[in-house]
């Protein structure tokens, strides 16, 4: 089959990439071929490629794209002319122009769309206005015409069913998954307290994500607040680029004279992502709206005790196999369950087994990736 995943494929968009990476990988082996079509903003850095893939990047179109997502004209233009060159077309996220531009050139490719929880009650109230006006014009149609919508778990499932109002024949549940394997083997213990003059008997509270209202970071500045005057040791990194709340975070780490507790690290990736898991005694993502967080896999393969809210995309499994303290959205709730993980190691230790086992089971890409390939194939295009 030849595929073609649209997508910003970028550090920056975090999950989306990494899972398209590591699909690619696995698909490329079966013999497949993988084009990644990229809006890209000058300066952005792309994220790695898999050996064997091809990855065609577009410039976005400004000022449209300000305010329409991943608007390019050169985009379009390449649809245009090698589209009826792909046998699937696989768009990721809607609101954007990568979910609507494949559906407004003639072509006999499956169309499929990963929704990556764009509907959660949440992800829709942000920018309303612009959403119902994309709503109105095209979305709900073109999710009608969609051959596939892949979907992660039982709540995304009632997000496209209230969101359409009637439950979709071609919509799927597949979870996403990643390559265990690249997280066997974490670089010694050490390297990034070395790197951000942390001490051994410091306990560290690590997040990774975009600096995202979204990201539950209003709950977990609070919340470490309160953890900080029973725990003085411990220390808060923030690992991620400025979507918005960095000056808001700066804010309050002044206000509360907390500069030397918590540390804006940037974000991290490669082997300084794996040094900082290697090294945390904590991983922490209360986040309101994720589609499916890539971010706590990462932290559950790389057995660290987490903490999370049930809205990271697989909150039934973590129910299932009780694999992360899964927090209530307020900032309480979050203080609680940090010191919990913190002052208990007997308790930290059985969240680590317990989400390792889950990850192991569920979340394999070899798996995941057999999964999509056979809605591909069941589809009649094919």
């Amino acid at each position: 089959m030849r595929i073609l995943n649209i997508c910003a494929y970028t550090w920056a968009i975090g999950g989306p990439a990494r899972i398209i990476y590591d699909h690619t990988n696995e698909v490329l082996r079966q013999g497949h071929q993988v084009d990644i079509l990229s809006p890209m903003t000058p300066g952005e850095k792309s994220y790695p490629v898999p050996e064997g893939a091809r990855l065609i990047e577009c410039a976005r179109t400004t000022p449209v794209s300000n305010y329409y997502r991943e608007f390019s004209i050169g985009m379009y233009q390449y649809l245009k002319t090698h589209i009826t060159e792909y046998d699937v077309i696989h768009m990721h996220g809607i609101w954007h122009f990568g979910s609507l531009a494949p559906f407004l050139i003639p072509n006999h490719a499956v169309m499929v769309i990963t929704i990556h929880g764009l509907l959660d009650k949440w992800a829709v109230a942000h920018s309303k206005w612009k959403k119902d006006l994309v709503t109105i014009l095209y979305q709900k149609r073109l999710l009608g015409k969609a051959d596939l919508i892949q979907i992660n778990n039982t709540d995304e499932q009632q997000d496209v069913i209230r969101y359409l109002g009637y439950e979709p024949k071609n919509m799927v549940i597949i979870p996403n998954g990643m390559k265990l394997s690249e997280y066997a083997n974490l670089p010694k213990k050490g390297l990034f307290r070395n790197k951000h003059q942390i001490g051994t008997d410091q306990q560290v509270i690590l997040f990774m994500g975009r600096l995202n209202i979204k990201k539950g970071l209003d709950l977990l500045l609070p919340a470490f607040l309160k953890v900080h005057e029973k725990l003085p040791n411990a220390i808060l990194i923030l690992a991620g680029p400025d979507d918005g709340y960095q000056s808001e975070t700066e804010d309050f780490i002044q206000k509360n004279n907390l500069g030397n507790k918590i540390k804006l690290v940037g974000m991290l990736t490669d082997t300084d992502k794996k040094e900082a898991l290697s090294d945390a005694d904590l991983f922490v993502l209360p986040s309101y709206s994720e589609g499916f967080s890539i971010a706590v896999l990462e932290a559950m393969t790389s057995k660290v005790a987490t903490l999370v809210s049930d809205r990271v995309g697989f909150g039934d499994y973590i129910r299932k196999y009780n694999a992360a303290y899964l927090t209530p959205l307020n900032s309480d709730g979050v203080a609680k369950g940090l010191l919990k993980i913190l002052q208990d190691q007997d308790y930290a230790e059985t969240l680590v087994k317990s989400a390792y086992k889950m990850v192991t089971e569920n979340f394999d890409i070899k798996v995941v990736a057999n999964q999509l390939l056979e809605e591909y194939k069941k589809i009649k295009k094919i």
